[in-house]
């Protein structure tokens, strides 16, 4: 019973998955909790070089960061792009991901009609 409640309240409404190289995938997934509020959890998941299973890390952002943690992340990317490294083609790898532009889905997860269901909310890896 516990478990089930615990599924139900942290919902996700939505998922996108990036692919980034051959071992690391990134997950943006919108979460709803009970009190229908809304937060993004970021994961990053990455194959361990023994090949026995993925680590994983992960951030919890909520809507009041929204804008403050875009800022500084754009601020962080832009300063490593026009300072450090402004000579690089950060496009090189655009082209070839887009090959493998299947591993770059957004999913939107259907709310569940049953309560009972034993249906996991969590994404699968």
């Amino acid at each position: 019973m516990d478990n089930e409640r615990n599924q139900r309240k942290h919902e996700s409404v939505f998922s996108k998955k990036v692919r980034a190289g051959k071992r690391r995938t990134y997950f943006f997934d919108v979460r709803k909790t009970k009190g229908e509020d809304y937060y993004l959890t970021l994961t990053e998941s990455t194959k361990k070089f023994n090949g026995d299973g993925y680590e994983r890390h992960k951030i919890f952002l909520y809507k009041e960061d929204f804008n403050r943690f875009l800022e500084g992340l754009e601020d962080t990317i832009n300063y490593i792009k026009s300072e450090l490294m402004p000579n690089y083609d950060y496009d090189e790898f655009n082209h070839k991901d887009e090959l493998q532009e299947e591993d770059q889905e957004e999913v939107f997860v259907p709310k569940k009609s049953n309560p009972d269901s034993n249906i996991d909310d969590d994404i699968s890896w």
